[in-house]
């Protein structure tokens, strides 16, 4: 069995391959996972389906342990966050073949600072509070 580090790396590359051949990537995610940002109302059996394909969502970013993007869910806009390690498969519709994973431990909680809207208020925070130079008179 591959270690959990691996996954990310996994599931960009199966991405990126199936998306060069024409196929729709779709991912299975564990919906009551810590951190998990989807609609409600479209799981099945505490599971989601999502189409991750170019032509579903916008602004696909697979970097630093989460899956974000922005899709539409019944003409509705809206941001879907998902940590890599609550994704369970990843597979082509077409052909239906995919990447299996194990099923996820839940955790009690995530950890601190560890979700999106954690990052993005830092990395805001960061912008707004920029250093201001200063002298100082050496002898």
């Amino acid at each position: 069995m591959l270690p959990e580090s691996a996954k990310p790396y996994l599931l960009n590359s199966v991405y990126q391959w199936w998306v060069d051949q024409g196929h729709t990537p779709y991912i299975l995610v564990v919906v009551a996972y810590p951190g998990v940002a989807v609609p409600s109302g479209y799981e099945k059996d505490g599971r989601m389906i999502l189409d991750i394909s170019p032509n579903a969502c916008h602004n696909l970013n697979m970097a630093d342990g989460w899956i974000s993007f922005n899709a539409r869910f019944g003409g509705v806009a809206r941001t879907v966050d998902v940590p890599m390690a609550a994704v369970v498969a990843i597979y082509a519709a077409e052909t239906q073949e995919g990447m299996g994973f194990a099923e996820p431990e839940l955790p009690e909680a995530p950890p601190p600072g560890s979700e999106p809207e954690d990052r993005a208020a830092r990395a805001a925070e960061v912008q707004e509070k920029p250093e201001r130079p200063s002298l100082r008179v050496i002898k």
